[in-house]
């Protein structure tokens, strides 16, 4: 349990204590009580029916079972038709994947995954001979934008009238099929928001406070780089060329799958959910990102899903278009995922400041947050 000494600052805490509520027994829940002794939020009472005292912990809603039911109610029996032809989604052959709603201090989070087969039916305006066919939609997920889901028509008995169809239905149809599918993610988010965020005690009047305490915490990635620099003018900063220049080599393990670690550091919202802030995001080649406050930014140089992640990464307080690389190779082992960093081109005077933020902002800051830290 080394990881509960990571920091002293409480706001850090809140997702350890909703991972012990998950994960650990009785008495270290209790004992995580104790951390927090004073201020309510931090408190987790014994109490009989569990309850999580007005969500400010991690509550998870397993939207599944819900998620399968309305695929199924929107695409199956849906008609698609114009001048040219009437078809029909007959059957869900096949549907696998998962959707999930989380709350982490009131952000709400929504991952779904969902790889899906439907046959279909139709004819030509005024044809006489049926086709059929299969409809294969294997990418449905947060990590797409509607736009991007993929959606392959196959026919099962190549004709003339059947290949016009399926030109038809994939010009047309396939629009018309991720019209339903965004309806799912609108209805899934409409759904599952209910009841995951509780009415808070706090006045509205507080909002200004809080927002400036996210700010701090945003900004605590680059504070002790800063404290080591010496006394340098943000004017000294423009057009300095630093030429001592040094290499980090660390590791972690994860307790998790090689793809879920590569989705917490290209996801979004499970960047924004470790980072405790707002975050931009492009994860493709070229794509920017800036995290804490914007303390981090740089690009993505290559991505390879689940393997590989190499960035241009700089601190915000360092001399402008200095750049250094950094390389996240993914191992999954089997019981664990072993991670590989090397960061290269990181000023000298702020190696062990740097090193010392990677572990204290992002590893420890992701073991608390998914769970990913602790083996059993």
């Amino acid at each position: 349990m080394k990881a509960l000494l990571v920091s002293d600052n409480l706001d850090n805490i809140s997702p350890i204590v909703a991972l012990v509520v998950r994960a650990a027994s009785k008495t270290n829940l209790l004992n995580m009580a104790r951390w927090g002794e004073g201020d309510p939020r931090w408190i987790v009472e014994e109490r009989p029916d569990a309850t999580n005292v007005n969500n400010w912990h991690w509550t998870e809603k397993n939207a599944c079972g819900w998620s399968q039911d309305k695929l199924k109610e929107l695409l199956v029996g849906m008609r698609i038709e114009s001048d040219l032809a009437d078809c029909e989604l007959t059957e869900m052959d096949k549907i696998e994947g998962e959707a999930v709603a989380n709350n982490r201090k009131g952000k709400l989070i929504f991952f779904y995954e969902w790889d899906m087969v439907l046959s279909w039916k139709g004819r030509l305006k005024g044809g006489t001979l049926l086709s059929e066919g299969k409809i294969q939609i294997p990418n449905l997920s947060e990590e797409n934008d509607i736009s991007e889901v993929e959606v392959t028509i196959t026919l099962k008995e190549s004709t003339t009238e059947g290949e016009i169809i399926k030109d038809f239905l994939h010009n047309y149809g396939s629009d018309k099929i991720r019209e339903k599918l965004k309806i799912y993610v609108t209805r899934l988010k409409e759904e599952f928001s209910k009841g995951m965020i509780l009415p808070k005690k706090e006045s509205e009047d507080n909002q200004e406070v809080k927002d400036q305490q996210i700010s701090n915490l945003s900004s605590g990635f680059s504070a002790k780089v800063q404290m080591n620099q010496v006394n340098k003018s943000p004017s000294n900063n423009k057009g300095n060329k630093i030429t001592d220049l040094s290499t980090l080599k660390v590791s972690q393990s994860f307790q998790c799958r090689g793809e879920d670690f590569y989705k917490a550091m290209t996801t979004p919202e499970m960047v924004s959910a470790f980072t405790n802030g707002p975050c931009k995001l492009e994860p493709k080649k070229g794509g920017c990102f800036e995290l804490f406050g914007g303390n981090i930014l740089g690009e993505f140089v290559e991505l390879v899903p689940d393997k590989k992640i190499v960035q241009k990464w700089r601190l915000k307080g360092w001399p402008s278009e200095h750049y250094s690389t950094v390389t996240l190779e993914i191992d999954q082992q089997d019981d664990h995922t072993l991670v590989k960093v090397t960061q290269t081109g990181i000023p000298k005077s702020e190696l062990d400041g740097t090193k010392e933020n990677w572990g204290r902002y992002y590893w420890d800051a992701i073991k608390r947050t998914f769970g990913w830290g602790y083996f059993m």
